[in-house]
């Protein structure tokens, strides 16, 4: 069986019953999964935390087709890329937009599935199709921006078409006329009148190199969990009981909380279980620290869930897709 250990970032011991790398997309049709079966990038956003009793299916098809139009740059890119390359090419043309975005790991196909996002930028905001095969008509579609169902962290590959649609390709469009996105977090430091592109890009990268891991180094998948949502009420009344949270507004009127910060008030900070730690420098990331298994991982994850649910009353989702024995599964408190 196939070892999975070096195809997800978290490095946790696992195997499959069969690893199938597609390099062209011919190979897609050729495809007969009549068992379980994940699809991957470069397994920086998902862990998995048993053997898998199905196939992975890697995606490493390459190429990238830049367009200028009349008000916008055309982009685009096959799955397998890179993003963060990706993101560094256009930043080396001049072509701003994603600059917010450099430094998240994967690969393009991955990107739209966790509609990926980072200092007050989502990439759902300059998509314009995104391209897969469809394991149920075994055909290519193309799905507009408004067909993906875009929300944060999610998308429509999460739910409808999740075990069906295989991404293939990701159409972008980034404006002519760049402006920095500078309202989130350390950014806002920056002057909007002495920034470019390059500069921005450099920012963000070593801002989050000052509190990610390397997982080359320490194996971890980034950001862990999302950042919660609530009403305006409930945030109301945590802002009197803690002065200090930061909150920033998110869509219909509700109120995004920074899950880092209600980890480590919560005392979590640097608290290691059985190999996994939450990582002292950042609290939303937690770390593969001493060969730790899949029950190590689920523990952990209930003891994070549990003592914010105690503390703030707010239920934490972990962003990050864990797979078990069959598929996908999702923890929370009970």
């Amino acid at each position: 069986m196939p070892s999975l250990t070096s195809y997800h970032t978290f490095a946790l011991p696992a195997s499959c019953q069969r690893l199938i790398e597609i390099t062209h997309l011919d190979e897609l049709r050729t495809l007969d999964i009549k068992e379980p079966f994940c699809v991957l990038g470069e397994g920086s956003n998902t862990i998995f935390i048993e053997n898998f009793a199905g196939s992975v299916i890697v995606m490493k098809t390459k190429g990238v087709h830049i367009e200028p139009r009349q008000n916008d740059t055309f982009i685009r890119v096959a799955a397998g890329e890179n993003w963060h390359l990706l993101v560094e090419k256009l930043v080396d043309m001049d072509i701003g937009g994603l600059e917010n975005l450099a430094l998240i790991p994967g690969t393009v196909g991955a990107a739209p599935v966790q509609n990926i996002g980072a200092y007050g930028v989502e990439l759902a905001q300059f998509v314009e199709y995104v391209q897969g095969y469809d394991l149920k008509t075994l055909e290519m579609r193309k799905l507009s921006k408004s067909q993906c169902q875009f929300g944060y962290r999610d998308s429509i590959f999460k739910h409808e078409l999740k075990e069906r649609f295989i991404i293939t390709e990701v159409g972008l469009a980034l404006p002519n006329h760049w402006r920095p996105n500078l309202s989130y977090g350390p950014l806002a430091a920056l002057s909007p009148n002495n920034v470019g592109v390059k500069h921005l890009f450099e920012t963000v990268i070593a801002i989050r190199q000052s509190k990610l891991p390397d997982p080359k180094i320490q194996p971890n998948a980034g950001s862990f969990f999302k950042n919660p949502v609530v009403s305006e009420t409930i945030a109301a009344a945590l802002q009197r009981r803690f002065p200090d949270m930061p909150s920033y507004p998110a869509d219909s009127g509700q109120i995004k909380l920074a899950a880092g910060w209600l980890i480590e008030q919560a005392g979590l900070k640097g608290f290691s279980l059985n190999g996994v730690q939450v990582y002292e420098k950042q609290a939303l990331v937690l770390v593969n620290q001493e060969h730790a298994n899949g029950d190590a991982l689920k523990a952990m994850i209930d003891v994070i869930q549990r003592k914010v649910s105690a503390k703030f009353g707010v239920n934490l989702v972990h962003e990050v897709r864990l797979i078990a024995a069959t598929g996908e599964v999702a923890l929370s408190v009970e």
